[in-house]
């Protein structure tokens, strides 16, 4: 296990705005338990399409900016680049997902992330045979 993990948009949103206070706190203490070292992993896609999200939210650019700032303090950011969009491409053609989900699963496999932490993929797939999905807002029941 590599001990690294990627975030996608929305876990970095729910811990930002509290509309859904279950998810904000399940964010939150996801974020906390993995601020250690370089655990942690965006792109410049989610740090895009994070600043929109917010944007929606009615939050203004100077509160964006120190929410970015600080989540580009905490967390490294993998840039998007014409090999990430390749394989996205590749990611895309074989799984189905679409094209922006693809992409994310890109950047995670590039910056050799065990996991991405989700709630729009399905929970426990496995990607490339190296990347598992997880959606941190299911519950699930002990067997």
């Amino acid at each position: 296990m590599s001990g690294r993990y990627f975030i996608d948009t929305n876990i970095v949103v729910y811990a930002h705005i509290t509309n859904d206070s279950q998810k904000h706190d399940d964010a939150m203490n996801l974020l906390r338990s993995h601020l250690t070292g370089s655990r942690l992993w965006i792109s410049t896609q989610i740090l895009n399409e994070f600043y929109s999200a917010m944007s929606k939210n009615r939050y203004g650019h100077a509160d964006i900016v120190a929410f970015m700032k600080a989540i580009m303090q905490n967390m490294n950011t993998i840039a998007v680049s014409s090999e990430t969009v390749e394989n996205a491409l590749y990611i895309r053609g074989k799984y189905q997902f679409s094209y922006w989900d693809s992409l994310v699963l890109s950047a995670a496999l590039e910056s050799n992330c065990e996991a991405v932490y989700t709630e729009d993929l399905q929970h426990n797939q496995v990607i490339e045979d190296r990347l598992t999905i997880i959606n941190p807002f299911i519950v699930e029941k002990a067997k």
